[in-house]
């Protein structure tokens, strides 16, 4: 009986020092580290449920998850509730926000419409709205027209240029009408690159070029993809999942 005791005051010592070694990482005011240490049970329990587990909900991956279970819960729930947004007051955040859970539903066509009709009123140059119109036109396989609006967004916000989403939105437009311009578009992508996306995509751009040069740069690019994922934490993996297999594949073959 003693040995439990004794057994269960470690426990919430060793408890407690965790959360403590949580506390002083996260920077938490020192009053946490005075309440695990003279309460280290009851301390423990206060601080798991009024700092550490509301921090766990903020980590990239709990996001990802919540939003991964909430899809398959109800996986028309985002468009649906942008849908009745939109209803109750037509505006042009409202009308974008609706073209977003369009575009991430895959129904790019009614996603497009709403896009143009926002891009036709007096926030036409709005930088969101031109990546969004952008996305829907390369989504519906419109990527001349893509190409033109992510043009007008780089005139009108020129650091966009260096920001992943639209440069590599930019790319891939110019891959699609064959554009002299890919090959630097790319490396530009590449140099503001935040996941495996433009590797992997770059990568299958060279790979179908006739230079023996740019097919081999394409396979050391598909490598450099398996190799990291080696190291990738659980949400990168999870992100990145698309374009490892595709780089397996390419591999592969």
């Amino acid at each position: 009986m003693s040995s439990f005791g004794i057994g269960g005051i470690g426990l919430h010592v060793i408890v407690a020092i965790f959360f403590a070694i949580h506390a002083v990482r996260s920077h938490q005011n020192m009053y946490w580290l005075l309440l695990l240490f003279i309460f280290p049970g009851l301390g423990s329990v206060v601080y798991f449920f009024a700092v550490y587990l509301p921090s766990l909900r903020q980590t990239r991956g709990a996001r990802a998850a919540t939003r991964a279970i909430k899809q398959i819960v109800d996986p028309n729930r985002a468009v649906r509730e942008a849908r009745d947004a939109f209803d109750r007051a037509p505006t042009v955040d409202h009308r974008m926000r609706l073209g977003a859970a369009l575009l991430d539903a895959g129904n790019a066509s009614e996603a497009l419409e709403h896009y143009q009709a926002a891009a036709n009123g007096p926030f036409a140059s709005d930088p969101a709205l031109l990546q969004g119109l952008a996305r829907a036109q390369v989504a519906t396989g419109q990527h001349a027209a893509a190409q033109a609006t992510l043009e007008r967004l780089f005139a009108a916000t020129p650091q966009a240029r260096e920001q992943a989403d639209p440069a590599l939105l930019y790319a891939r437009a110019l891959a699609a009408v064959g554009s002299p311009d890919t090959r630097a578009a790319f490396e530009q992508a590449l140099a503001c690159a935040s996941d495996a996306a433009p590797r992997c995509l770059f990568a299958d751009w060279l790979a179908a070029q006739p230079d023996a040069a740019d097919r081999e740069r394409a396979r050391v690019l598909y490598t450099e993809i398996v190799h990291d994922a080696r190291h990738w934490p659980r949400h990168a993996r999870e992100h990145n999942r698309e374009w490892l297999q595709r780089a397996q594949t390419a591999l592969a073959q």
